[in-house]
């Protein structure tokens, strides 16, 4: 990417800690983290697939927590709003989808393969197959009810685009090669009117006169 994701990814991992916060104990902030991490990483991956859309991003804003707080309930004072103008919703909700949810975690790392930051996230197990200390260390932020609320605001978003990635699109999308030319207009019959405009029938072969089908003997 030409504009660093880190600061959104950072802002929303932080965010999603703050508002499911692990167990107390070292360990089990740094397994949560690293779970939030990865889930904010493939989420901003997806959202912002390529570096024009991570420049976009920086241009523009994120767009802050402001509606994820009121959702949750959070009202932050005023000495810890700073990083929270970092924090991109979308990316939130879909990170928390990913928590919650292994097997469309496991789909989005492949969807992956499809944006420009194919590998960014590591190894995927974490989020696809978490360990049993990886869900005792992240009880809340895994939970999948708790973090319903959150997950839901932008999950249809989410499901469409993995959706259109697993889908392979007709051929006339795909293809990006240079238009084929039209056919030639076939030659003139014996008699017809020399540079004179014709019609053309349905197998765009046989040239129209006077509004009927001219036949070719033999």
């Amino acid at each position: 990417m030409t504009a660093d994701p880190a600061p959104v990814v950072a802002a929303c991992a932080r965010w999603l800690l703050t508002a499911f916060p692990p167990p107390p104990g070292a360990f089990s902030r740094a397994t949560a983290e690293a779970q939030a991490w990865q889930a904010a990483t493939v989420a901003a991956a997806l959202r912002h697939p390529t570096g024009l859309d991570a420049e976009l991003l920086h241009l523009l804003g994120p767009g802050g927590s402001d509606r994820l707080d009121e959702l949750t309930g959070h009202h932050p004072g005023d000495a810890d709003t700073g990083w929270r103008t970092w924090v991109d919703e979308t990316v939130v909700s879909w990170a928390a989808c990913l928590l919650a949810d292994g097997a469309l975690a496991a789909r989005a790392h492949r969807a992956l393969a499809t944006t420009e930051h194919a590998g960014v996230a590591g190894d995927p197990r974490r989020l696809t197959l978490p360990t049993q200390r990886d869900t005792d260390a992240a009880p809340l932020l895994r939970h999948p009810d708790l973090v319903d609320p959150v997950a839901a605001l932008h999950r249809p978003a989410l499901l469409a685009l993995l959706a259109t990635e697993a889908t392979p699109l007709p051929l006339t999308r795909t293809h990006r090669g240079p238009t084929r030319p039209p056919h030639p207009a076939p030659p003139p019959e014996p008699g017809d009117p020399a540079g004179g405009p014709q019609q053309v029938g349905l197998l765009g072969e046989l040239p129209i006169l006077g509004g009927h089908a001219a036949h070719r003997s033999g």
